[in-house]
């Protein structure tokens, strides 16, 4: 039969149940397929993919940017439970064909590896197990965009909260930080619950796929090709040996700073060297507008990249109620455009998220040339080099006019920055290692002992900070961070980026403009090439060892030591 002729739009999708979508997919499959005509067909089924995943993250745009309409959810959850996870197995079944047919070019070579991959782990058994684990996802967000706290009478959000924690009264720092926390706390046994029933079919998606564990079937899941369990655990040792005692020294100059006999928890983010914290705008259009013209500054096509952006509606930036926490860039490949989401609420960090997710948005433009949607797309570890280079490389440009910071201020979110890069490695390494606890241990269905575990692994990356009385406070951050509930295993990418980041930062210190060439040239590989080359054609290597791990946090060490000594010379 001819293959089917594919709806305009993802609009037309809007609506769509899987048996409206089926026949796409099922005349894919019912093509005489030949190498005279592959490279057509591989073009139809690219094209499809854009039409039903761009639907299926507008609907996902939607819910975050409003989790309490009942609508809104309903379609989010058609897509990602009904939709996406039959999709997944058509994928595969056109992916066996491809194999089967023996095509390949070298600009594939990467993407039938993963569709090898896939193949090989695919059981039809756990599709409806998929589905289940989107629909407890959504409940998940649900309950987390939901929460909020009474401030002085005023309704306010988690992410709201942040300015209080950089106030220079502890007692409001101590206030805000319980109250964020606490809204977490009270809902601890429902979290515990949906991650239970995660657990178990987590698991069981892992038996089925002939895996001990679901570490192993993450790790194939994610195409993770050239790094392995064994080298994540080498990280955690490497960052215990090299970062976690440079935060001690940071913390140990904090806390003399603040002049207090303990650092609390909610002593970590004030400034401590400024009497009123950083306010890098005032308002979304100021925030927006600075970043074109940093962005501009960074390279003149970035710069055009995000006007685009800007020009087409695709950023949703401020802190609301009923908006699910967090930040996120998605690519809306029928387009060609990336979508920024994020909680703005006027701190440094906001600024940090805007430029990481543009990073994000940077690699869609770089690889919206390639034909097929699966070219474009790189695996996390490059997808996050690419957005936390961005962090770095666009820092020189934070001053006023162009920036965000007037006169000094401008070195107290540089070393902000630096700072929180040494603390996010620790947590990084803490959240993959609790990870590896949950679903290698044989006690990560059992609550108690998840929560035992991670306050034990916490406190193995975290020494420094006085957690007494708030042992309830501690396990809650972890329920705080939604990967672990919606993403496994997402997040030792962060890690592994960074390290490569900052090998690019290096790199800008001599020859600026040709870390931006070498970053370029890397997002322009797309997902065409192997990491490791990925990380080459940007100046930089994967990084386990402590040898080299040490190398770059004594950089940021350094660096650190000159921004402090300025302000003591001052």
């Amino acid at each position: 039969m001819p293959i089917k002729e594919l709806p305009p739009s993802p609009d037309a999708l809007v609506a769509a149940h899987w048996a409206d979508i089926a026949p796409y997919y099922e005349s894919l499959a019912s093509e005489p397929l030949a190498l005279e005509n592959v490279e057509q067909w591989l073009a139809g089924w690219s094209r499809l993919d854009e039409l039903v995943f761009e639907a299926a993250s507008l609907a996902a745009i939607a819910f975050t940017c409003d989790t309490a309409d009942p609508g809104k959810e309903e379609a989010n959850l058609r897509f990602a439970a009904e939709i996406v996870p039959r999709v997944y197995e058509q994928q595969v079944r056109l992916a066996r064909r491809l194999i089967e047919s023996g095509y390949s070019r070298p600009d594939l070579e990467q993407v039938i590896k993963g569709f090898r991959a896939d193949v090989e782990i695919f059981r039809e058994d756990n599709v409806p197990l998929i589905s289940q684990l989107e629909e407890l996802g959504t409940e998940y967000e649900k309950i987390t965009g939901g929460l909020t706290v009474d401030w002085d009478g005023q309704s306010k959000t988690i992410p709201q909260l942040q300015p209080y924690l950089k106030s220079r009264e502890r007692a409001i720092r101590e206030r805000a930080f319980r109250l964020g926390a606490g809204a977490y706390v009270a809902r601890r046994d429902e979290m515990a619950g949906i991650f239970d029933r995660m657990y178990e079919l987590r698991t069981r998606v892992a038996h089925n796929a002939g895996f001990a564990n679901y570490q192993g079937y993450a790790f194939a899941a994610k195409h993770r090709f050239d790094y392995t369990p064994a080298d994540c655990a080498r990280f955690h040792s490497a960052v215990e040996q090299t970062v976690v005692p440079a935060v001690g020294r940071l913390q140990q100059y904090r806390r003399e700073r603040l002049g207090v006999d303990t650092l609390r928890p909610w002593d970590l983010v004030v400034d401590i060297d400024k009497d009123e914290p950083l306010t890098p705008f005032a308002d979304v259009d100021r925030f927006v507008g600075q970043a074109q013209r940093i962005f501009q500054r960074v390279d003149g096509e970035l710069g055009g990249d995000f006007n685009t952006m800007v020009r087409e509606s695709m950023l949703d930036l401020d802190s609301r109620q009923g908006k699910a926490p967090g930040g996120y860039c998605t690519t809306l490949h029928h387009r060609g455009l990336p979508y920024i989401f994020m909680n703005a609420v006027g701190v440094p960090d906001d600024v940090n998220t805007l430029i990481h997710e543009a990073g994000h948005c940077f690699h869609a433009f770089a690889t919206r040339r390639y034909p097929l949607i699966w070219q474009r797309s790189a695996t996390i570890e490059a997808a996050e080099l690419a957005s936390m280079s961005m962090e770095l490389l666009a820092a020189p440009f934070f001053a006023e006019p162009d920036g965000y910071y007037a006169n000094d201020d401008v070195r107290h979110a540089w070393m902000e920055h630096l700072e929180d890069t040494l603390v996010s490695l620790a947590h990084i390494a803490s959240v993959d290692a609790f990870q590896s606890w949950i679903y290698t241990s044989g006690q990560g269905g059992d609550r108690d002992e998840r929560d035992r575990a991670w306050l034990a692994i916490r406190s193995r990356f975290e020494r420094h900070v006085d957690w007494s009385g708030l042992t309830a406070e501690r396990v809650a951050r972890w329920n705080r961070q939604l990967h672990i509930f919606l993403h496994p295993f997402y997040y030792i990418e962060y890690g592994i980026a960074q390290l490569g980041a900052l090998q690019i930062w290096r790199q800008s210190l001599t020859d600026y403009k040709g870390a931006v060439a070498s970053y370029r040239r890397a997002l322009a590989l797309g997902g065409t090439r192997p990491l490791p080359e990925i990380y080459a054609a940007a100046g930089a290597k994967l990084v386990f060892d402590s040898e080299t791990m040490g190398e770059l946090v004594a950089l940021v060490e350094a660096r650190i030591g000159e921004l402090r000594s300025v302000s003591v010379e001052a």
